[in-house]
């Protein structure tokens, strides 16, 4: 099972992350959690990563309908949208395949609600440039 869809652009990886919080934010998408993976990994375990936040990305519109459509789904939410330096100037923005995941719930009205959030979260990548 595919869990995720990504892009890879060429850019600085601070600017990207502003430019993914936007366009995150023209879909509906709100950031309710920011997680820089490289500093947290330093400081709890000095260990030296790569450039990798991840950016809990949150609809009201959507989580609201799903919470009312199983009240257990928060286990899988937010939205993970993940921002990633692969190195020389390489930026893989990734998401969750929300269809994928919530096909394994069996909830129709989940389903539904995927299908809208991975559309939103499709054309963030595809107006990423």
């Amino acid at each position: 099972m595919k869990y995720y869809i990504s892009k890879t652009i060429q850019g600085e990886f601070t600017e990207i992350i502003d430019r993914v919080t936007d366009l995150l934010k023209d879909e509906g998408f709100g950031i309710l959690t920011e997680i820089d993976v490289k500093k947290t990994l330093k400081t709890k375990l000095d260990v030296d990563y790569k450039e990798y936040t991840i950016l809990g990305a949150c609809n009201p519109h959507l989580a609201i309908q799903a919470f009312q459509a199983e009240d257990k789904v928060g286990a899988l939410l937010p939205c993970n949208v993940i921002v990633i330096d692969q190195g020389e100037g390489n930026i893989e923005v990734a998401t969750m395949d929300a269809v994928n995941l919530m096909n394994q719930i069996g909830n129709p009205a989940l389903e539904v609600l995927a299908l809208d959030a991975n559309e939103r979260l499709t054309r963030v990548l595809d107006n990423l440039k």
